[in-house]
């Protein structure tokens, strides 16, 4: 039996107006290489000077993990070649992060929680990107200073089901903050697993193995899948250190494997020395006052919804998990729907319907509209059937108006007594047989006649009052 151990880093694409080092926009899928300057073009000569913004927004993301903050940080020359660094260079952050001893915790479908330690957040610059085509490699330099917090957890997880779960944790985090739009489409959030394992008892850390640039739950589930399986193989056929070893692999989504890319440097190969043109991080005292203004967190907004709403355990971290959802759920319940009834209509119902790109950023139906829906059913105006009805003719009509939608499709329930009473009378009236066996104690014949009744309403009766006139009348 083997224990795995799993250690992330991540890569958050800070949301600046500027890049980090220099006044050239941070913008994505722009036309190739027209915001660069001679700072990111690594021109001779060229100085450069620290985006503020960055700085807080790391400060703010070291407060929400419960980190140490520094108050001295330095940055660093980072020496490596490659041709989207056209410095021979990163600027980054090696000796004295920014924040530092930090930790959140990964939540568990029962309920449980587990502390993951975060080692270090330090900020530093994007390299550009690499456009292989055919026989030719093009470099785009637009992403080349766009700030990054690289986020380096301690290696306390252990499967590859934790990972994602701590991924997903930081994502939300992140997100709630408003320090990153983390689209890991666009490469805003991206992550390197390292991977090792080791004989169960045993306290000795083994040979890691880096998965680089992954930036998918799905992938960095699989990758570590089959990382894992392919160590134990070597370790259980004897072949353990001749074929697994300190090494840089990339995952093949296609085949779902990994494959060797290149031999993992240590830090001194990087020969990282202190960066010459910057001055150290020293942040004022009202930076740290202002950092310390964080929004409501995942784990505080999940407390409050249990003890303020009433809602499960579960519910209110499902609810909770992207900032998103915890923005509609709170305006539904802000506009009269119940919260319990919220929590269903919101992750049942309209998430179920939003696919093929959709979210619940471009939603075509909006909290108010849903929330009206679920009010209008709280309130026996409709069924919970016609309910998922006006929710798919807003779907296809979008704008419209939900109360408009409901007289238009016909679904409004009948909840006049006498209305409903002559159904009834009509329905037992031509059933007098089953009466007299109903009466003669067969009493599971009541589902029998509330379903005609509804039959004979064509599903617009209230099935509250019909049960409740059904039950007098057979009485009587």
């Amino acid at each position: 039996m083997f224990e795995v151990i799993i250690g992330l880093e991540v890569h958050v694409q800070l949301n600046t107006k500027t890049k980090i080092f220099c006044n050239c926009a941070t913008s994505f899928a722009d036309r190739q290489n027209v915001h660069t300057c001679p700072v990111c073009l690594g021109l001779p000569g060229a100085l450069p000077v620290l985006n503020v913004e960055a700085v807080k927004k790391a400060m703010m993301f070291g407060n929400a993990v419960n980190a140490t903050v520094h108050k001295k940080s330095v940055f660093n020359r980072k020496n490596y070649f490659y041709p989207d660094l056209p410095k021979g260079y990163q600027i980054s952050q090696f000796e004295i992060p920014i924040v530092e001893n930090g930790h959140l915790m990964i939540d568990f479908d029962d309920g449980t929680q587990k502390r993951i330690g975060i080692t270090r957040a330090h900020l530093e610059e994007d390299a550009g990107k690499n456009i292989h085509e055919g026989d030719r490699s093009l470099v785009d330099l637009n992403r080349a200073g766009t700030p990054l917090l690289e986020i380096v957890s301690e290696p306390d997880l252990r499967s590859a089901d934790e990972a994602v779960r701590y991924l997903k944790k930081l994502h939300a985090i992140v997100r709630y903050l408003d320090i990153s739009d983390a689209n890991m489409q666009e490469g805003s959030f991206r992550c390197d697993v390292n991977v090792s394992i080791r004989p169960k008892g045993d306290d000795k850390l083994y040979t890691r193995v880096e998965i680089k640039n992954m930036n998918s739950f799905r992938f960095i589930q699989q990758a570590i899948a089959y990382e894992v399986e392919r160590q134990i193989e070597a370790w259980e056929d004897g072949v353990y250190e001749d074929e697994v070893w300190q090494e840089t692999r990339l995952f093949d989504t296609v085949k779902g494997e990994t494959r060797s890319m290149r031999g993992k440097e240590e830090s001194a190969d990087y020969r990282y020395f202190p960066e010459p043109d910057l001055l150290p991080v020293i942040p004022t005292e009202e930076m740290f006052k202002e950092a310390e203004k964080i929004p409501e967190m995942p784990d505080e907004k999940r407390k409050r919804y249990v003890e303020e709403f009433g809602i499960r355990e579960y519910d209110a971290t499902v609810i909770t998990s992207e900032v998103e959802m915890a923005r509609f759920f709170e305006k539904m319940v802000e506009e009269g729907a119940s919260a319990k009834n919220a929590v269903t209509w919101l992750t049942v119902e309209l998430l179920g319907r939003l696919k093929g790109g959709l979210t619940l950023e471009n939603s075509p139906v909006n909290a108010s509209q849903l929330a009206t829906i679920v009010k209008r059913i709280e309130d026996s105006t409709i069924s919970g059937k016609a309910g998922k009805e006006v929710l798919d003719y807003l779907f296809a009509h979008e704008g419209a108006d939900v109360d408009e939608a409901i007289e238009k499709l016909g679904l409004k329930q009948v909840s006049d007594d006498s209305a409903i009473l002559a159904l009834i009378d009509e329905v037992l009236s031509s059933n007098s047989d089953k009466v007299e066996e109903y009466k003669g104690g067969k009493e599971k014949l009541f589902g029998f006649f509330v379903g005609q009744v509804m039959k004979a309403s064509k599903g617009s009766a209230n099935p509250a009052k019909v049960n409740e006139l059904l039950k007098e009348r057979l009485s009587s």
